[in-house]
């Protein structure tokens, strides 16, 4: 009965397959606009004369209230995410984005509205609340509604769509610096409601995760999204087998659920390797942030002003033509992800990285006796933007919403994404300190991290490309060892073939029974071994 009801409904205006993705993939994007936008948009406020004069900011003096009043929005976004994290999972995918995004409403608003240094405070606060929600949810949403093969390459593509928001705003910035007043600041802060506005119109009437739905008992409702997505008859064999994995894995997860304070205890049986797969996906987010990105998003015109020596136009303009660039090289990255898999894109990136800080600290050094070698810098800055743009910005973003269990994921991506923003927030405050007080010793630091990071991701971190989420929840089931270099098949960017036959296995008894009855209740899927 349920099924021929299932079958009748055309829910998301009669959207299904490729087109659905599409739709989901659009709001997702949107909301990494944003984000992106966001992170640039306070670069070029923060070389705005009438902003600093309307705050009380001129003068050297002002150098730690100005990084704070900058850094203070990723504490918000810090919190957003704590929220993501405690109510995320009751609210559901749908709802937490729409929470983040009226919250974010109200930040530009105050904002964009500041005429004192507290409403701006507060204003970027909320705002950094809203954008928190957000960032934890809308990679969990994509990842739990694309089909396998097209994961990945969403989830980069909206990291790259992420870089096309701080893209537009670094253009926007420059074309006003050419004009005085408040409009130069005012109006890129609230062009945000574009997004914002965007957001609205296409969430709200998409569907929910079919694996959210499932863990909170909605079954009829996770079928029907399942059937819609993957564009097939909800008795269908490939989708009931995909049904019983998800439900296999959520049975598994809470007959092994253990609490956060038992996390660090040995001795509580916990098979599932939660705390080893929570690690690994903040360890991603830690080392996209101390790998130094958000030195440069945030500040980019402030360093080729102090650091180079380029007027305020030249840096402007600098950091627009470099964030084209960024956007190209990070969209371009949509079609590396599969075939280089999740850790050949970090440790490209990261090398990329270290080479880049590596020259740009020599270069600097050496500016100060002349002013060519800092010239010549400007290219590495150019070339870290590449480095980072085709892995460190959004395998991070995307590695967490994988490695997690189902029950976990939720949790996992916001510990994930707090953790990325707590980083950000020192980062953003030590920068323009540690460039007025140190100079070119200032690189040195980023030069050592991203060294230190390489061999991390090397020996600690297994390959998520190609593999189902229910595959690498099996794969943790089998007690694998901490450092996954001595396995072939956790290091490949193929899926490993018991995965492959398994689920050939069990679609092809779904098969065979659906010949003989379309109302027999099917078993659950056993684990893989």
């Amino acid at each position: 009965m349920i099924m021929g009801v299932l079958r009748d409904k055309k829910p998301y205006f009669g959207l299904t397959g490729g087109w659905l993705t599409f739709w989901i993939t659009v709001a997702c994007s949107t909301d990494m606009l944003l984000f992106g936008y966001d992170q640039g948009v306070f670069s070029g406020v923060t070389v705005t004369q009438d902003f600093l004069e309307s705050h009380d900011l001129v003068g050297p003096t002002k150098t730690k209230t100005l990084s704070t009043v900058t850094a203070i929005y990723d504490i918000g976004c810090f919190f957003g995410a704590i929220v993501a994290f405690t109510v995320g999972e009751r609210l559901g995918r749908k709802m937490s984005i729409i929470l983040g995004t009226s919250i974010m409403g109200i930040g530009t608003i105050l904002q964009a509205s500041s005429y004192s240094l507290p409403q701006m405070f507060v204003g970027r606060i909320v705002l950094g609340v809203g954008n928190g929600i957000n960032t934890a949810t809308a990679p969990i949403w994509q990842t739990e509604t694309a089909q396998a093969r097209w994961r990945g390459k969403l989830v980069i593509l909206e990291m790259g769509l992420n870089v096309g928001g701080y893209c537009l705003v670094n253009w926007i910035n420059y074309g006003l610096s050419f004009h005085a007043g408040a409009v130069a600041w005012r109006f890129p802060i609230a062009f945000q409601f574009v997004f914002i506005f965007l957001l609205y119109a296409t969430v709200p009437w998409l569907p929910e995760s079919p694996r959210w739905l499932l863990s909170h008992d909605r079954e009829s409702e996770a079928l029907q999204v399942l059937s819609c997505i993957e564009n097939k008859p909800v008795d269908d064999p490939y989708i009931t087998t995909q049904h019983d994995e998800i439900m296999y894995s959520i049975s598994y997860e809470r007959q092994n659920a253990i609490s956060w304070k038992d996390l660090l205890k040995p001795d509580k049986g916990n098979d599932t390797k939660t705390l080893r797969r929570l690690l690994l996906g903040a360890g991603s987010q830690a080392m996209q942030q101390f790998g130094g990105i958000n030195l440069m998003s945030y500040y980019l015109p402030m360093v080729l002003i102090n650091s180079v020596g380029l007027t305020n136009t030249m840096a402007r303009l600098m950091t627009a033509i470099n964030a084209t660039s960024y956007f190209l090289f990070a969209t371009f990255a949509v079609t590396l992800v599969e075939r280089f898999g999740r850790r050949g894109l970090m440790l490209l990136s990261i090398f990329g990285q270290f080479v880049s800080f590596l020259i740009i600290t020599i270069l600097l050094r050496f500016a100060e006796f002349d002013p060519v070698y800092g010239t010549a810098s400007i290219a590495f800055f150019f070339l870290f933007h590449i480095s980072f743009g085709i892995g460190m910005l959004g395998v991070p973003w995307l590695y967490p919403t994988e490695i997690n269990s189902l029950p976990m994921r939720t949790k996992g991506a916001a510990v994930a994404t707090a953790t990325d923003w707590i980083t950000n927030f020192v980062i953003v405050e030590i920068t323009p300190i540690g460039i007025q007080n140190i100079g070119w010793r200032f690189y040195i630091v980023w030069t050592v991290l991203n060294a230190a990071f390489f061999p991390i991701v090397y020996f600690f971190y297994p390959e998520t490309a190609n593999r189902t989420l229910e595959d690498i929840d099996a794969y943790y089931r089998t007690d694998p060892p901490v450092v996954v270099v001595g396995d072939p098949d956790v290091i490949s960017r193929r899926r490993p073939r018991q995965f492959i036959e398994h689920e050939d296995e069990e679609v092809q008894k779904k098969a065979e029974r659906s010949k003989i009855t379309e109302k027999v209740d099917l078993p659950a899927v056993e684990p893989v071994q």
